[in-house]
């Protein structure tokens, strides 16, 4: 009679036998595999804490960006609708369709130009960058922008992940655990990352920055050749100069400095010749422009060929928004008796307004790519 031998299962092989039935009985958390496999980066990966609680809206608020989280049947509309702005717009984004269909959990990034307000009350902008332009004029004097409640201890960095770029490179990259970085960030059982999407990196347990936890275990390696000195070879009649000297190789022009912004064909003219009273900055409540002192009743000049987007008045005196190729605002406020109306084509160039009247006359302009305000001063 013969005999059948059957091969004893590993523990490992049992192990990747109950993740494939876990997988036939519907969704299962990454972190409940936190201790069994974790095959990168490993040991040495730093211990993170839990990511924080949404509040009821799905939205997590740092000191200078906000994410959500999807909940079980969002669409990309209903997640937006929870924010006051458009779907299409959010989908942009994050690199995504707006017919996509987020996983239970999973985080998407919110623009920096969508302010959101504190749980029950009615959002601020409904996505349009009329709407949103207005808005963000009414709130230049304001000392802090209506957020919901800032997440207290260290702001997790947030990852932009590049093309070849994988859930596994990226905990190895700050030294986390991968089931960390996929809870933390609602990854799906492949652990999918996309080019151009925002990831959130862990905070560590202890309260430190993850950049400074992971330097402190991941050895530096010297570079080749550093460290050694260079042997005599054994065919050459006299030995190596004790010292060679060292050629000076000029410095290479910064061309950066001089470079015109992605979006923008050529440089934008200033709408009025001044010297900046206010600059640009990106914190929240900041101020999202420039603030340019001029004399009240100097011609405000358009920056760009382009079409008037809006036309409107605000406490900030009148507000004209001009529409430009490839996805630009610029907006003028401060201004007064303008000379064009919606609608209208406007050349590089061509007077809009008159600076207002007041103790300190000025022109406040801003730059948007999209609903997003952005530093002039490049573009200029």
């Amino acid at each position: 009679m013969a005999v059948r031998y059957f091969p004893v299962k590993t523990p490992l092989v049992l192990l990747l036998s109950g993740g494939i039935l876990l997988t036939g009985c519907g969704d299962f958390s990454l972190d409940s595999l936190r201790n069994k496999l974790d095959p990168v980066p490993g040991a040495n990966a730093v211990a993170t804490k839990p990511r924080p609680k949404a509040d009821k809206r799905g939205v997590i608020t740092y000191p200078h960006y906000q994410v959500i989280i999807a909940k079980r049947g969002d669409s990309m509309n209903s997640i937006a609708e929870r924010v006051g702005m458009s779907g299409a717009d959010l989908a942009k984004y994050n690199g995504l369709s707006v017919e996509y269909k987020p996983r239970p959990g999973e985080v998407l990034a919110l623009p920096k130009g969508i302010i959101i307000p504190t749980e029950g009350e009615t959002p601020i902008t409904t996505g349009s960058i009329e709407e949103i332009a207005s808005a963000a004029i009414g709130r230049a004097d304001s000392p802090q922008p209506q957020t919901g409640i800032v997440q207290p201890g260290p702001e997790p960095i947030q990852h932009v992940v590049e093309p070849g770029e994988t859930a596994y490179s990226i905990a190895r990259l700050y030294n986390v655990s991968v089931t960390s970085l996929a809870s933390w960030n609602g990854l799906d059982r492949d652990l999918t990352v996309r080019s151009g999407q925002r990831l959130l990196i862990p905070v560590v347990d202890d309260g430190t920055p993850v950049s400074t936890a992971a330097a402190g275990t991941i050895a530096e390696e010297p570079l080749p050749g550093e460290g050694s000195e260079t042997p005599v070879p054994p065919t050459a009649s006299q030995p190596l100069p004790d010292k060679v000297e060292e050629a000076v190789i000029p410095e290479s022009p910064d061309l950066g400095a001089t470079r015109t912004p992605p979006g923008a064909s050529r440089k934008l003219l200033k709408p009025v010749s001044g010297k900046v009273l206010r600059g640009y900055s990106a914190a929240p409540g900041g101020n999202e422009g420039l603030d340019i002192a001029a004399a009240a009743g100097t011609s405000v000049k358009a920056a760009e060929d382009g079409e008037v987007a809006l036309i409107s008045s605000s406490a900030n005196g009148t507000i004209i928004l001009l529409r430009h190729p490839d996805n630009l605002y610029t907006v003028y406020s401060n201004v007064e008796n303008p000379a064009v109306k919606k609608g209208q084509t406007i050349r590089r160039g061509q007077t809009i307004a008159k600076v207002a009247k007041g103790d300190t006359p000025f022109v406040h302009f801003e730059i948007r790519r999209g609903t997003e305000s952005v530093d002039p001063a490049p573009y200029l």
